[in-house]
């Protein structure tokens, strides 16, 4: 394994796109109380660490997706999952639970629909018409549709688009253990038109983690947004017998990710139901600055509103400057 570089990453200002799997597995191991330290420091060299982002996430279409993703309740191969499928919710509805969202505090709103790739068509207009009226409001807008082309992304970019979120969902050495219909190099050359996150708690090993950060931490520019997911078990899913994440895992994951893409938004996404009010705070020292607010995340739960109301609350007052 490669040493860590004697200086602290801090003082070096310059971002890297070069990353080795064995460098980021070195970041991840180090003593927590140093790793959490260095996060922490490239955080405020880059980012207001006052700032928190609540972003909101709807479905906009449930369930049905041809995908087998292990851990995904809306694929249509897992059908011990009790979920009712819905089709491609109306633009008018979507735009009033964005006003809704912003009304409780979320100034981004992100959507997500049950979609291997996007195709041209009445659906994908309607998702067009959804960012421009959710960009009307003044929010910043985010979709995840599955895969999707350059021509796809640039009619998004059109209508106002802030962000596309298309997860790697893993390491490439570990994905053919979670996903079959669809190929790594698939998530790639959609990722060469987007950027994503991932997801921790499937079986994957550090060092599988540490190549999930590599591959995304390799891209020039680094992703914009970057979600660290902790795995939410649903029954019916070949993952719903898995033990909940550690906590400090998670904080170790945004701690190095932090420090290997020093200028992302890191999102705590799923899972955030099973950390402590302290654990997230954790998470958020160690370089997280954006939350998925609201009850719900896609298909599965997420802190009741005045859990996080409590959580904000203890963060103490956001200056005007990071609002």
């Amino acid at each position: 394994m490669n040493s860590l570089p004697a200086q602290n990453p801090a003082v070096d200002q310059t971002i890297r796109h070069d990353w080795t799997v064995d460098e980021i597995e070195a970041v991840y191991r180090l003593p927590l109380l140093e790793l959490m330290g260095r996060a922490s420091a490239v955080h405020r060299t880059h980012h207001d660490p006052n700032a928190l982002q609540k972003a909101s996430l709807l479905s906009i279409k449930t369930g049905g997706c041809p995908e087998d993703c292990a851990y995904c309740p809306q694929s249509a191969h897992h059908r011990e999952v009790k979920l009712g499928k819905e089709q491609l919710m109306d633009p008018g509805m979507v735009l009033k639970m964005a006003a809704r969202a912003k009304a409780a505090g979320a100034d981004r709103f992100c959507m997500g629909a049950a979609w291997r790739r996007v195709r041209d068509g009445a659906a994908f207009d309607a998702v067009i018409e959804m960012v421009r009226g959710v960009r009307s409001l003044g929010m910043e807008a985010c979709v995840t549709l599955g895969m999707l082309e350059t021509r796809h992304a640039e009619r998004l970019a059109g209508a106002g688009l802030t962000a596309y979120n298309h997860n790697l969902d893993t390491s490439p050495e570990y994905y053919s253990q979670i996903i079959s219909t669809r190929t790594y190099q698939d998530r790639l050359d959609t990722l060469a038109a987007v950027r994503g996150g991932g997801i921790i708690g499937m079986g994957e090993s550090i060092r599988d983690r540490a190549s999930m950060l590599q591959v995304l931490a390799c891209f020039a520019p680094h992703p914009e947004s970057v979600p660290i997911n902790a795995l939410v078990p649903v029954a019916g899913t070949p993952l719903a017998d898995r033990d909940p994440v550690d906590a400090l895992e998670l904080v170790r994951m945004v701690a190095t990710a932090r420090i290997t893409m020093p200028k992302s938004t890191l999102r705590l996404s799923a899972g955030r139901t099973d950390l402590t009010r302290e654990a997230q705070i954790m998470c958020l020292m160690a370089g997280a600055n954006s939350v998925f607010y609201g009850e719900k995340l896609l298909t599965t739960s997420n802190p009741q509103e005045d859990f996080d109301t409590a959580l904000f609350a203890a963060l103490g007052p956001v200056p005007a400057s990071a609002a």
